[in-house]
Formats: C-alpha cells, structure tokens, sequence
C-alpha cells in the first residue's frame, strides 16, 4: 500500500516526531526578512527625502507647514540633537556602525515580529544617517546629517531620526511588556 502511494504522489503517514517537528521550528527567517524590509522602506524613504531636500530646499527660505509651529528647513547637522557634540562626528560615526553590527548579531536570534520590525527601524535609521556621515561634506566619516523637519522650539531632524525614535520607543515598550527577540515572553 505504502509503494501505491509513493506511486500515486501521496506522501507516506509520517511518525509523529517527524510530523511535528516542521511546526515546531520558529520562523526566525520570516522576521529577519522583516526586519530588513522595515530597514529598507526606513532607510530608502529617509534618503529619497533627504535628496529632495537638498535639490529643492537647501539654500532657500524655509517653509510654513503649521504656522509657525512647524516648518521644514534644511540644515546641515554635523552633531547629534540640538546641535550638541559638533566636534564629534566621527564618534557618532563609530556608534551608528556599532548599532548596526549589533542589530545583524541580533538578527540571527530573532523570532519575535513587534523585534523584528522595532529593530528595522532602528537599522533602517542608523543607515541613514550613517549614509551621511560617511558621503556628505566635509568628508568620509566626518559629514554632516541633513536636517530639515523644524517644529517649534524643538531640535531640526529627518526621517531616520524619526525611525531611531519610534524603533527605540517600540524595543522600550516590547522590554516593558516581557516580549525578548527571540520570541520569548517572561514577566519580572
């Protein structure tokens, strides 16, 4: 019976073991393809916005989106938020390529998909940024992010910002809720 089943592409009646073990297995490579597709989107809707900016804002009067509550407004930011720590580029440099290599380890773990597309994000933003410090003047390692969401009385910052931000917001509320990357959730 077995050998007319074969025949006819009806697969033989596995042992149990053998059964469950496909539905057992986490689906670690779903989340990590995921992960980078939210870095993708992240970082390709950063740098899209980030050339338009330059093209058509740079050099020009900023505009009134909301008032004067919101405006955009191109700058160059050779620091990190509101300006601090101009001198040091470079050490901003190393961390963005530090939390990327982090974020790839990570990947490797992971079977959680809130993780998955938190730490998108933050990848998707790092690279962002870190795009401009290593290609934009004054030079490799060295250059300036290109700033240009202005609300009042706040820092100037970018899309990537914006993703660091909600990626980071969501890891918080992910380690607040007890949910680990690689899809484990214990309570504290």
């Amino acid at each position: 019976m077995a050998e007319a089943e074969r025949i006819i592409g009806t697969p033989d009646v596995e042992g149990p073991d053998e059964a469950a073990a496909p539905d057992e297995r986490p689906k670690g490579g779903r989340r990590i393809a995921v992960l980078f597709a939210v870095a993708l989107f992240a970082y390709l809707l950063d740098l899209g916005s980030k050339m338009l900016v330059v093209a058509k804002l740079e050099h020009h009067e900023p505009i009134q989106l909301v008032g004067d509550l919101l405006e955009l407004n191109a700058i160059r930011n050779p620091g990190a938020a509101f300006g601090m720590g101009e001198a040091f580029t470079v050490i901003f440099t190393m961390i963005a390529a530090t939390v990327i290599a982090v974020i790839f380890r990570l990947a490797r773990k992971l079977y959680s998909l809130p993780w998955a597309i938190a730490l998108g994000l933050l990848l998707g933003g790092a690279l962002g940024n870190l795009t401009d410090r290593i290609f934009r003047s004054p030079g490799v390692f060295e250059g300036a992010v290109v700033d240009f969401i202005a609300p009042a009385h706040f820092a100037v910052f970018n899309l990537a910002d914006s993703s660091i931000v909600c990626g980071g917001f969501l890891i918080v509320i992910l380690s607040f809720r007890g949910l680990d990357p690689d899809g484990t959730v214990h309570k504290d």
